[in-house]
């Protein structure tokens, strides 16, 4: 019985719903795992020395749920959303598809 539990218990964590409070990020899906996805973003750092704007790119680590893991593809534009430490690397839970990679361009 207690094997039986056990295999219980992991189902319901992986089909666990995570509070989610914080930070909200949108960016391109780059990598895409059976239970995360890796996201890329661009972002603007101000240099005071040479008082310019220097472009640095993102990566982040976002735990994909089982309702969207059919309709995310690599290329797509997604937005995530911070939440409690998952793992050593996943800080963040994939929210919704914004827009796929066959659709338009345009933002």
């Amino acid at each position: 019985m207690k094997k039986e539990k056990n295999k219980k218990n992991k189902e319901n964590l992986s089909e666990k719903n995570f509070s989610l409070r914080g930070r909200t990020f949108e960016g391109f899906v780059i990598k895409k795992f059976t239970n995360r996805v890796v996201v890329s973003f661009d972002r603007l750092l101000y240099i005071p020395k040479y008082e310019r704007y220097e472009k640095r790119k993102t990566t982040l680590h976002a735990k994909l749920p089982l309702e969207l893991k059919d309709s995310i593809n690599v290329g797509d534009l997604v937005q995530i959303k911070e939440c409690r430490p998952i793992s050593k690397t996943i800080h963040f839970v994939l929210n919704k598809k914004i827009r796929g990679t066959n659709e338009s361009n345009s933002i």
